[in-house]
């Protein structure tokens, strides 16, 4: 069995991902952040979206889970999770929202049957700014959950390699 490609988990056994991703979005907001999160209008516009954190997995599954938000939103999330005043662009900024998008990880893979067999989380990266354009090199799978904090959307995307 190669632990590296998508084929250990067969497309059929994938459908639900999408469902359990947003379920891991929802409890790490519940539980870290205090917030319910809502369901956005399909119509609804995206705002400046100036933070990306990633984590990567690697093993069973092999891709990059992001988690989108606008600076406000990031700020809010910090904020919520520390018992600070918000404060925008700053190192805590980062660490929570990086510690968000590692949480939603592996909550996700956590929940995927067969979550004992080997999946690695690498140390989340945040990008800061809106001027930027992200180019996955994954030729797998997109999952993608837009769901409102506080009002604002977030976008939570698993690209897969296969």
């Amino acid at each position: 069995m190669t632990a590296t490609n998508l084929e250990v988990v067969p497309a059929d056994r994938r459908s639900n991902w999408l469902s359990l991703l947003e379920v891991s979005v929802r409890e790490v907001f519940e539980i870290m952040v205090g917030s319910n999160l809502h369901a956005v209008p399909p119509d609804q516009t995206l705002p400046r979206l100036e933070f990306t954190a990633m984590v990567g997995l690697a093993g069973r599954i092999c891709g990059v889970l992001t988690l989108c938000t606008t600076a406000h939103s990031a700020a809010l999330m910090a904020s919520k999770m520390l018992g600070i005043e918000p404060q925008e662009a700053d190192p805590q900024t980062w660490d929570a929202i990086g510690e968000v998008c590692n949480m939603i990880a592996g909550n996700f893979k956590n929940k995927l049957p067969g979550g004992s067999e080997p999946c690695l989380l690498s140390v989340p990266t945040v990008i800061s700014g809106g001027d930027y354009n992200f180019h996955s090199l994954s030729d797998g799978d997109r999952l993608q959950t837009i769901l409102a904090f506080d009002g604002v959307p977030i976008v939570v995307s698993l690209e897969l390699h296969t």
